[in-house]
């Protein structure tokens, strides 16, 4: 890996929305008074008839953008993650998921992208709360390429769909001409000693582990898990094919997410591998950057390196 460091996945979505905007007219904007926390300024200046405002009220949020989806508009409803997924989840679930309406749900500054902010505007529930609704779709890109190519994929996607993105400027771990698909992860490395599946940002954390266990002769198996439903289980089992550990990484609580999807598929197999979840335990949270938090919870690099080897002994 080059570790080449590119925008925010955020940054991204929001200049491809646009371009897509520009040619379909269909194409429709509602936001909970993050227009300019969702990188959307452009957009309502160039587009101003496709993009409407809410005002703090995630729940019309979601009523109008089901109600919009229903009349034939391609809807994109954007809010930061954390209150989309609480504030409304009645609605998601029975507005757009219940009722079978293809709205595009945007959940931006997820995870602990707020940093200092706290555990009132984190969202390490969402997966997890989403995950047990039926009829929607669960996608979280982890760099610019999976974001790009998830919301242009999107657009015609006929099925209720939440993706969620975070603020941080991402490293480019896929090539150009990579093939992404909705519901098909995405082998980054393979290795034959370790693998890692991880999800969104924390995949950039995996690659830059399997870097400093590469130079300690320890081969990796990286996947990219971008779609968490429906979940790719042939893959995620074919990585463990000859791995002697298995380690799962999520910005997410470790109740419901990522770690506890890939425990119910290797118990019910019968696979015996050493696992470990990395996620947030379930306690009350330091205060601090996304970066401290998620070093803080072991899943800095050197950390997960560590545990690696551990594991390997």
């Amino acid at each position: 890996m080059n570790n080449i460091i590119e925008k925010a996945n955020l940054e991204v979505f929001a200049e491809t929305l646009l371009e897509l905007g520009k040619k379909n007219k269909d194409i429709i904007v509602v936001t909970s008074d993050s227009r300019g926390s969702g990188k959307l300024v452009p957009f309502g200046e160039k587009l101003p008839e496709q993009i409407i405002e809410v005002g703090i009220a995630e729940q019309n949020l979601v009523g109008i953008s089901a109600g919009l989806s229903a009349g034939g508009k391609t809807v994109f409803a954007v809010s930061p993650s954390s209150f989309l997924t609480a504030r409304s989840l009645e609605q998601i679930k029975n507005d757009v998921a219940y009722s079978n309406h293809p709205t595009k749900l945007i959940g931006i500054s997820s995870g602990i992208s707020y940093g200092q902010l706290g555990s009132t505007h984190h969202s390490i529930h969402d997966l997890a709360v989403l995950r047990t609704i039926n009829n929607i779709t669960i996608v979280v890109p982890a760099d610019n390429f999976e974001t790009r190519e998830s919301i242009k994929q999107s657009v015609n996607y006929n099925k209720p769909i939440f993706i969620r993105f975070g603020k941080k400027p991402m490293m480019k771990i896929h090539n150009d001409n990579q093939n992404f698909q909705i519901g098909k992860a995405i082998k980054v490395l393979i290795g034959s000693d370790v693998t890692f599946i991880a999800i969104g940002e924390t995949v950039q954390r995996a690659v830059l582990a399997s870097d400093i266990l590469k130079k300690e002769g320890i081969s990796s198996t990286v996947v990219s898990m971008h779609t968490l439903k429906p979940f790719d289980e042939k893959t995620f089992l074919e990585s463990l094919i000859g791995s002697k550990a298995l380690i799962t990484i999520e910005e997410h609580s470790i109740n419901g997410g990522l770690g506890e999807k890939c425990a119910s598929i290797i118990s019910q197999n019968n696979i015996n591998i050493p696992f470990k979840i990395l996620g947030i335990p379930d306690e009350y949270m330091i205060n601090g950057s996304q970066s401290d938090v998620l070093d803080h919870y072991d899943m800095e690099p050197e950390k997960i390196s560590k545990i690696a080897k551990k594991m390997l002994k």
